[in-house]
């Protein structure tokens, strides 16, 4: 999956995938997880929010399953 970098102090990447509906996340410590059933536009507004750690930890995080890759 291929990855775009983001600004934000713990992520480092995200990338998606359609297909599935797969949001990757790399945080900055290289970790790295996939979240399942996310709709596109999370993915979108991730990419252009002015705190991607934020949204991740309200939008994201307890929200979509996910696993650690």
């Amino acid at each position: 999956m291929e990855r775009v970098p983001v600004v934000s102090s713990n992520i480092a990447e995200v990338g998606f995938e359609l297909s599935s509906n797969t949001l990757e996340i790399m945080f900055k410590d290289g970790r790295v997880y996939h979240y399942f059933d996310v709709p596109p536009r999370v993915f979108e507004d991730l990419q252009g929010v002015s705190s991607v750690g934020q949204y991740f930890h309200t939008e994201i995080r307890g929200v979509y399953r996910f696993a650690r890759v």
